[in-house]
């Protein structure tokens, strides 16, 4: 039991909410808000996922550090983001493995570190969002998210518990976005191949709106529906769970009149 009756949450907002979408971190924080927790924001910075995968293991130990630092007196840490809680969940044990003393730390940060839909739904019980949305919703599921954590069925019954949700699954839900980091830029013809994929699977589906847990997959994706033409709005599903259908969708222009 804490001895504080609301859960300390440090927020953990990640780059791509800080730069470019910063409705996703307000919506985080009126999520875990509802849910009865104590919201934090301490100064933080890339979780490292870049330098780690670029093979930068010193850079990647320096980040981790400093976060383990930074969340110190937090119940739990969490990230509107499978990629980024997958980073701090798996590696950063991983990248004090020769530090027995530091490693024991980097675990016990781990531990408390969780993506925010499965937090929601698997440490705070939330089966129920009180929002209404009346519109037809297809889910991606991001890869780090899906084979690091596990998380699948936690933000499906979370949009399925709302008014006026409809969820159409697209064909091959679980592949990869073609995003993948660092990849995209390395391998930009493969990238686009998988990218064109997907959106024909999205189109197929006739929905209204696009959702995924992961921004940079968002915006992959958004990119290269708006350069077909297409009209799908793409939103990161703690907008939709927060009922935050007024901001523009991801990769829309900033104008009046957007869809609501």
């Amino acid at each position: 039991m804490h001895s504080n009756p609301k859960p300390r949450i440090g927020l953990f907002v990640t780059c791509l909410v800080d730069m470019f979408r910063p409705s996703v971190g307000f919506c985080a924080v009126k999520l875990l808000e509802d849910a009865g927790c104590e919201v934090v924001v301490p100064v933080q910075s890339c979780c490292g996922q870049p330098a780690y995968n670029s093979g930068d293991r010193a850079h990647a130990r320096d980040i981790a550090l400093t976060h383990i630092k930074a969340f110190e007196g937090c119940d739990y840490i969490v990230a509107p983001s499978g990629s980024c809680a997958g980073m701090m969940v798996k590696h950063y044990p991983e990248l004090f493995a020769d530090d027995p003393d530091i490693l024991a730390q980097a675990r016990s940060f781990a531990s408390k570190c969780h993506e925010l839909v499965s937090f929601l739904s698997d440490v705070l019980n939330v089966t129920h969002i009180a929002q209404s949305c009346h519109h037809s919703v297809t889910y991606h599921d991001s890869c780090s998210g899906l084979r690091e954590l596990g998380i699948s069925d936690q933000p499906r019954r979370l949009l399925k518990s709302m008014e006026g949700l409809t969820l159409i699954e697209m064909k091959e839900n679980d592949v990869c976005c073609g995003f993948g980091g660092t990849f995209a830029v390395k391998y930009s013809d493969i990238s686009d191949a998988i990218v064109s994929q997907k959106c024909r699977n999205i189109e197929d589906t006739s929905a209204d709106l696009l959702v995924a847990g992961d921004l940079g997959c968002l915006l992959n994706m958004a990119g290269k529906l708006s350069r077909q033409g297409k009209k799908t709005d793409v939103r990161h599903i703690v907008e939709v769970l927060a009922g935050d259908l007024t901001t523009p969708a991801i990769g829309a222009p900033h104008k009046e009149g957007n869809a609501q």
